[in-house]
């Protein structure tokens, strides 16, 4: 057996503690950092609280968009246990914006359609819509309806 012995003073004791304290900051921070978002660049995640259709349209506005007052459509979504390719897309736009529909598999939702009055250059006719599971936002798109159209996330970049 060895034994070994060190002389330790007030000195090194203090050098210790705050060493022993800088790798603790450390650790929290990273581990804080990846909690937030895993490393990811994901912008903050959007989910709201709707209970009717003026808080849609405060929430849709609050991203910058001018909405119609009235939806134009209201309808009820099965989302699928498991997702096809075109669901697979759809969510990863979903992911990107701090969403994951594939907690909500096999749920009933509703989506929420409205007309997008402020889209940036652009004479096409753009809705916004949310997806909807007890008054919680869960996903949501901003989408051109013509054939050569596109969809983008809901937050409006200017």
């Amino acid at each position: 057996m060895f034994m070994y012995t060190a002389k330790f003073n007030r000195r090194k004791a203090v050098v210790a503690v705050l060493i022993l304290a800088a790798v603790l900051c450390a650790v929290i921070i990273i581990a804080g950092g990846r909690s937030r978002g895993g490393g990811r660049a994901l912008s903050p995640p959007l989910s709201a609280v709707v209970r009717n259709n003026k808080q849609r349209v405060e929430y849709l506005e609050s991203l910058g968009w001018s909405v119609d007052k009235d939806a134009l459509d209201e309808r009820q979504v099965k989302i699928p246990v498991k997702f096809s390719d075109v669901y697979i897309r759809y969510n990863a736009l979903q992911l990107a914006q701090g969403f994951d529909l594939t907690r909500y598999g096999g749920l009933d939702a509703t989506r929420y359609t409205y007309r997008v009055n402020n889209y940036p250059s652009s004479d096409e006719n753009v809705v916004a819509d949310i997806i909807v599971y007890k008054d919680k936002v869960i996903a949501g798109n901003v989408q051109s309806c013509a054939p050569d159209g596109f969809m983008n996330g809901l937050r409006r970049r200017t």
